[in-house]
C-alpha cells in the first residue's frame, strides 16, 4: 500500500478505520458498504480522501467492486498484519487458527536472550513455555515464549500474571494456548506495543526433532518483544520452517 502527498496520513489512518471495521464485524464478509456519500458522512470525511482509502483497499484484496451493486467485503479478507499484537496460532492459520501443543512449562533463569530483552536480573525466575503449533497432523511453528518476573508483571501488568497462573494450572489435556494468547486475552484493557525481528535460518538438530523436519531445512527465527509502557513483559522466538503458511506483514506510512 503506498500513499503519497501530504494526505498520505489521513488517509492511511482512514484505511484503518475502514480495515478495522471489516474484521470487527460492523462490514462483515459478502457484506456491501454504504455509497461513498453515504460512508462519507459516516466517518467524517471528505469524498476524494474516502474514494483513496477505498482503492487501496481494492489493492489490498479487502474489498471488490461489483457492477450494479457497489463495494463488497471480500469473503476471506487477509488477516491483519503481523505489526498487530496477536497470536501467532491466529496469525499464521489459513483457517482454523493452529492448535498449540504444549512441550514445557517451567520456570528458567534468564539467559541472554532474555537478560537483553527482557531485562532481567541475573538470579530472576522467569515463565518459559515451549509450544509447538500445528493443524491437519502439520508441525508449522515452534515458539519458545518468556514471562517477565512474577514481582514485575505484578506491579506493571497484574491481570497477565494472574491469568498466566490460571493458564498454568489448567489440567494437562485440555486445549494449550500460547503466553502471548493469554498476555493479549489479559490485556482488554491495557494498551500493549511490539517490536519484532526476522532472520533467516536453518531449524538444527533439536528445533528439526521437534517439528519433524531434517536439520538443515530453512527457516524464519521470528524474534519478538512486547512491552507495556516501557517495560518489556514477554519476549519470544518464533521458528517457522519451510512449507508454514505465510505470515503477513502489513505496512503503512
Amino acid at each position: 500500500m503506498a500513499v503519497s502527498g501530504q494526505r498520505r496520513r489521513p488517509v492511511v489512518a482512514l484505511y484503518e478505520r475502514i480495515a478495522d471495521a471489516v474484521h470487527d464485524g460492523t462490514y462483515p464478509p459478502g457484506s456491501t458498504l454504504p455509497s461513498e456519500p453515504k460512508l462519507a458522512a459516516e466517518l467524517g470525511v471528505s469524498r476524494p480522501a474516502l474514494r483513496e482509502a477505498l482503492l487501496l483497499l481494492q489493492e489490498d484484496g479487502v474489498l471488490t467492486v461489483r457492477r450494479g451493486v457497489g463495494r463488497t467485503v471480500n469473503d476471506r479478507p487477509p488477516r491483519r498484519g503481523f505489526e498487530h499484537v496477536q497470536p501467532l496460532e491466529g496469525l499464521i492459520g489459513t483457517g482454523a487458527p493452529l492448535r498449540v501443543r504444549a512441550l514445557l512449562r517451567t520456570v528458567e533463569e534468564p539467559t541472554d536472550f532474555t537478560t537483553q530483552h527482557l531485562l532481567a536480573p541475573a538470579r530472576a525466575e522467569l515463565r518459559f513455555w515451549e509450544s509447538v503449533l500445528g493443524g491437519e497432523g502439520t508441525a508449522a511453528a515452534l515458539s519458545h515464549e518468556w514471562a517477565a518476573p512474577d514481582e514485575l508483571l505484578d506491579r506493571v501488568h497484574p491481570e497477565f500474571a494472574r491469568a498466566l497462573r490460571a493458564a498454568e494450572a489448567e489440567p494437562k489435556g485440555r486445549g494449550a494456548v500460547s503466553m502471548l494468547a493469554v498476555l493479549v486475552g489479559a490485556s482488554r484493557e491495557t494498551a500493549l506495543s511490539a517490536h519484532s525481528g526476522i532472520t533467516a535460518t536453518l531449524l538444527g538438530r533439536r528445533r528439526g526433532e521437534q517439528l519433524g523436519r531434517p536439520a538443515d531445512t530453512p527457516a524464519v527465527l521470528v524474534t519478538q518483544v512486547v512491552r507495556v509502557g516501557e517495560t518489556p513483559v514477554l519476549a519470544a522466538k518464533h521458528m517457522l520452517p519451510t512449507g508454514t503458511p505465510a505470515l503477513p506483514v502489513l505496512q503503512s506510512y
